[in-house]
Formats: structure tokens, sequence, C-alpha cells
């Protein structure tokens, strides 16, 4: 009997889950048991709500333990539909917010378990929670995620209210917590202190786990030196905090798992930590962070190092957002020696591109990453540019207009129509393409602010286009588009 009865125990844990599960009998009174929660109205054949499913749980378990504590719920609206049809349910998945069992917003964050945790922690209470005992903020501080304390004598002060000020700014990033009570002063030292907890799972021996504010009581020097502070020599990149981090920024890549395996994800850290160390204590201003392969799998394939590996992989930003790739195993030595060539410029950054090609004499210019500045930003001329991926349907439709209008003003010299498949080669700032596809007009006299075009897109609506934007004259249109006559057909 034990023998059977042991696999079934762990097939239920296995099955736990901290996602609550409602239904049209009992909906309305679960959702009432709540202050406040979120609900996902989901279809078990809905693409989407699968993709949610596993960010929905992980964020679920935080928010469980978040005080106050948020629920997260879902209702499978193929078996519940009055309730589903009661709150206009038309799409999938949809999330809402109930609060004391009436629905408050439609919920509008972000779709990942860090943006999850962060949008709804925001919803739930203050800004900054009062903790009115020793026990509490232990509980507070013993969190798998960075908190900022502030220990105040009396309500009112001056850097009382700027920690207020700061909980009400940054609170959808961190967590925050203050106490007035004189027994929580006396057990933790601090009067009048903010002080920033890092979490355990990041405790090192390089760095404190406490960092105090020793500055002036005011908002912008408090809040510039919580962001600079928050995660250390070497933070912990998600996809839910990666804005906070600044360039520029040396980030290595491996198996990251805090949850099932701390002590091999700090085995890494430490030696990035090592390097971190010794370049600030020498005066070298650069940002550390580690993150996981699994999570930053586009990024990764942007810097040509989406192949699996037991190592870590490196690469880094500067300021201008330029891309550079350690090429070296990963050691110590050879991060510090990257770091450092990084800093100094002495490493090429790295540029995802096709080969530029060898012939290109066809009406449509192919541009490549390689040789955009050649093309695109050569002084000279006028440049039409397409941004295209090689699966859209509507960029195979425009195909044909395109080379059509490109043979019409194959004899205008000073203007040149252009491609680029963005999928495969890096796209340069300021061009910004979200879509395909995305279409620009760079003026030969303005090429750091190009146009995006946005007209129709049949050949006579680029003629004319392009026929009132150029720097100089057409030669076979007029500033209105229409075909000037040649001498010999006068």
């Amino acid at each position: 009997m034990i023998r059977i009865l042991v696999p079934c125990l762990f097939l239920a844990l296995a099955a736990a889950s901290d996602v609550l599960e409602f239904t049209d009998a009992d909906f309305k009174d679960k959702v009432a048991e709540h202050d406040i929660i979120l609900v996902e109205f989901f279809a078990p054949w809905c693409g989407h709500c699968k993709r949610l499913a596993p960010e929905y749980e992980k964020a679920a378990t935080a928010l469980k333990d978040n005080e106050p504590p948020v629920a997260l719920a879902k209702v499978d609206c193929t078996a519940n539909t009055a309730v589903c049809g009661e709150h206009g349910v038309s799409g999938y998945p949809t999330l809402k917010i109930f609060r004391g069992g009436e629905k408050s917003d439609d919920y509008n964050g972000p779709r990942d378990a860090d943006g999850i945790v962060k949008y709804m922690r925001s919803k739930a209470g203050p800004s900054s929670r009062e903790i009115k005992s020793v026990a509490d903020v232990e509980k507070f501080i013993d969190n798998p995620e960075i908190g900022l304390f502030g220990f105040f004598a009396s309500e009112g002060s001056e850097i009382q209210k700027a920690f207020q000020k700061l909980a009400d700014s940054l609170n959808e990033d961190f967590r925050f917590a203050h106490s007035y009570d004189k027994s929580v002063l006396d057990k933790f030292g601090y009067s009048d202190d903010v002080v920033i907890f890092r979490p355990k799972r990041l405790a090192n021996k390089f760095e404190e786990s406490q960092v105090k504010y020793d500055g002036d009581a005011v908002l912008h020097k408090l809040k510039t030196w919580a962001n600079d502070n928050v995660h250390g020599l070497v933070g912990h990149r998600t996809s839910g905090n990666t804005n906070q981090f600044k360039r520029p920024l040396v980030t290595a890549y491996y198996d990251v798992d805090y949850v099932k395996n701390a002590k091999g994800t700090n085995y890494w850290r430490n030696r990035v930590l090592k390097v971190a160390k010794k370049l600030t204590d020498a005066g070298r201003v650069v940002n550390f962070a580690i993150a996981s392969r699994d999570d930053f799998g586009q990024e990764l394939a942007e810097f040509g190092l989406d192949k699996p590996g037991d190592k870590p992989v490196v690469a880094a930003k500067d300021a201008s957002e330029q891309k550079f790739v350690m090429s070296d195993e990963f050691s110590v030595d050879n991060l510090e020696a990257f770091a450092i060539k990084f800093l100094d410029g002495e490493v090429e950054p790295y540029l995802k591109s096709e080969p530029i090609p060898e012939a290109d004499d066809e009406p449509v210019k192919t541009v490549v990453a390689k040789n955009f500045e050649e093309i695109v930003n050569d002084e000279t001329k006028d440049v039409l540019i397409e941004f295209y991926a090689p699966w859209c349907g509507h960029c195979k439709n425009l195909a044909p207009k395109y080379d059509e209008l490109a043979k019409k003003l194959e004899k205008e010299d000073d203007i040149v129509i252009a491609k680029m498949d963005a999928t495969a080669n890096d796209v340069p700032k300021p061009f910004d393409v979200r879509g395909f596809p995305t279409l620009y007009f760079v003026p030969k006299n303005s090429k750091k602010s190009p146009k995006t075009y946005q007209g129709d897109r049949e050949v006579k609506d680029f003629i004319k286009y392009i026929a009132r934007e150029a720097t100089d004259p057409l030669k076979g249109y007029d500033r209105n588009g229409k075909k000037v006559k040649s001498k010999t057909e006068l």
C-alpha cells in the first residue's frame, strides 16, 4: 500500500498551484473573500493563455506572501459561461482586478511574472507599509526580493517625507516599508535612516547586504542613491527589471535559477563579483549583472550567443546601446580583461549582419548592417528604405510595387530605393522598427532625422511622396509627382 500511496503523494504535490480556480457556482463568494484579487478569464485552447500560464503561476506564488497578500485566480470561460458573460469577456486571456468582491479595474499591465508582481503590488495597500514590530520587520527582510526600509523617530521629518515620495515613485519596482516603533529602531540600530536590504540569496563576501543612505533629505538625491545601490555590484537581471540597469553594462548569461539551484547560480555569480569588486575599487565605472539564458534567449540571439553551453557567456552594452561580445571562454581572468578592454574602447562592437552582397545591380538596393552607413547615410543621396521580414505577408505584397517604383526612379541619380531584412540585421538608431514593413525616407541633408513613411503603398503614392520630399527636384517628375515630358516627347 505504501508503494502505491507515495507516488500519488508526489503527483499531488507536483500539481499544487497557487492560482485559485473559480466557477459559475462559487465566483461571487470566492472573489468577495479577498481585499484585492486578479482574475484571469481564459480558454484552454487559447495560445496566449498557454503562454501566460507559467508566468501567472510564478506571480501567484510570489504575491501570496506579499504584505498585504494578493491572490491570483482563473476562470475557464468554456465551462463557466455565465460569469464570463456577466463580466463582458470577449477575448482571451482577459484579466480584471476585483476589490471587496466588485470589479475595480481592467488589468493593463505586463504579462510576465515580474511585471505582474510589480503591477499588482503597487495596487495593493499603501506605497510604503507601516510595520510596528521587530518580528514583522524581520519578515520583511527575509524575502527573496529587494526591500527599502525607513526607520523614523517620528512622522513628519524631512527624511521621512522624502522617503514617502520615494516610495510613491518607485513602489512598482521595489518593496517599501517603514516603522516609528522604538523597539524596532533599537533592535536594528537605525534612527531617521533609510536602508536598502538586499535579499539573502544575493548575500556575498564582497559587499554588505544592508546599505544606509547618508545624503541629504532630498528626493532626487535619495532616488539616485536607491537606483545606484539596489542591485549591488552584480545584480540579477530579469525580464521585469532589465530597465533598472544602467550602461555601460556587462552581463553574464547562464542557467540562473534561485529557486531550484541557488548554490550553482551563486557559484558563477561570485566569479563575476570578484571582477566587479576589483574594477570598482580601481575606480572603473561599469555595471555588472547576471541573467538567465532561458529568460533572455532573444537578447542572446541578438548577440549571436544563443548556442547552448555549461559556462556563462558574456556580452556588454555601452551608453549608446552598442553591443559587444566576449569571444573567449568564461573565466575570471578573461572576464576582467574583456571588461577593461570594453571600457577602454578596445573591443570592436558586435554587429549582426548578413554578408554584403557581392553584386547589387537590382533597382532596389539590398542593405545589410555592414553597409548601412555607406548606403543609407550617404550624404549625397536621398534614400527610401523598407525594413521587412521574409515571412511577412504585407512585405511580400509590397515587393512587386517596390520593384516597380525603383525601376521608375532608376535614372534619378540622387534617389536610392533600398530594403533591409530587419530580422537578420541590426537596425541602428534612430530607426524604430516595430512592425513590418516599416519604411523611412532619409533626406541627404538630414541623416539623423529620418522621416517615417505613413502614406499609401501604391507606386503612384510613393512617387508623389518622394517628388514632394526630395532634397533636390526630380528629373522625371515635378513636385506634385506628375511625369515631366522629355524634349523628345514635346
